[in-house]
């Protein structure tokens, strides 16, 4: 059975994309692994010699408690979508989010991993601040990043970014194994700039290769790739937007804080980020 880690500190935005999660883990047949993380406050215990231990402790068990209290609310969000039958685990870390994701990432040999986002600006600071660096970057397992106002809807169509190299057929693949489960069609996008490289001829080969998938391919020239891959989703009536990590400056220009907004604002519709081999 895979598994799907979910980060999550119980906000709107995290519980909109625990929705996400619980059917997610549906069609890919996974079990949920939530993990909620804390940063303990640093004290001088000079200045608390007698009672430092018992300042520490007590920080944990109220975040103890209040994991504990946040718990059954998910659970309800699950039988009341019937998706109870999910096997929903747990992880309660103390430290810093990222080091503790990449370690159960790790440790639970974590296929998936599921987290909300609220609003343009943290959108933006996830792909391509300090935080995104190292989730995107160093956890090498597909990233889905569901913002605020994206309500959950059965998966008809999902977009597939590529510049069609010969490593992109890879996760292609795995993009058409999710859509299979889900009866979802893919749209494979190429937007064509004037400094394009790839020759018709590749692009070709793609079409025959993959005759027999539900996946079409769609060139667009334009110059302007963030608003071409807009436009796209706005007209293409897409569910989910499909990258792959290339180079870190090409996924920074294609989520800066101009485009990411509109994204938010415009269509929120998840963004899963799929690893480059």
């Amino acid at each position: 059975m895979k598994k799907i880690l979910f980060p999550t500190d119980f906000s709107e935005a995290a519980t909109n994309a625990f929705v996400h999660a619980l059917e997610f883990a549906k069609i890919v047949k996974a079990e949920l692994i939530l993990l909620h993380t804390f940063e303990i406050p640093v004290y001088d215990s000079q200045f608390f010699p007698e009672n430092y231990a018992s300042i520490y402790s007590s920080i944990e068990l109220a975040k103890f408690e209040m994991f504990k209290d946040e718990i059954p609310k998910l659970r309800a969000i699950a039988a009341e979508r019937k998706l109870d039958d999910i096997v929903i685990k747990h992880r309660l870390m103390d430290g810093d989010l990222i080091y503790n994701l990449k370690n159960a990432v790790e440790e639970d040999e974590i296929d998936f991993v599921i987290m909300g986002t609220t609003g343009s600006s943290d959108w933006t600071k996830f792909f391509t601040g300090s935080n995104t660096n190292s989730v995107i970057s160093e956890v090498n397992v597909p990233v889905l990043c569901v913002p605020t106002d994206a309500k959950f809807k059965k998966i008809k169509t999902i977009a597939f970014t590529t510049r069609y190299r010969e490593k992109d057929k890879s996760v292609l693949k795995k993009v058409l194994k999710i859509a299979k489960k889900t009866e979802a069609k893919v749209k494979s996008l190429y937007v064509k700039t004037s400094s394009s490289d790839v020759p018709d001829a590749t692009i070709r080969e793609w079409e025959v290769e993959f005759a027999g998938e539900n996946v079409e391919f769609l060139v667009l020239p334009s110059d302007d790739v963030k608003e071409t891959i807009l436009d796209f989703i706005l007209y293409k009536d897409i569910d989910i937007l499909t990258t792959i990590t290339h180079k870190r400056s090409f996924f920074e220009s294609i989520f800066d804080s101009g485009f990411s907004k509109k994204i938010t604002k415009e269509v929120s519709i998840p963004v899963l980020i799929m690893h480059e081999k």
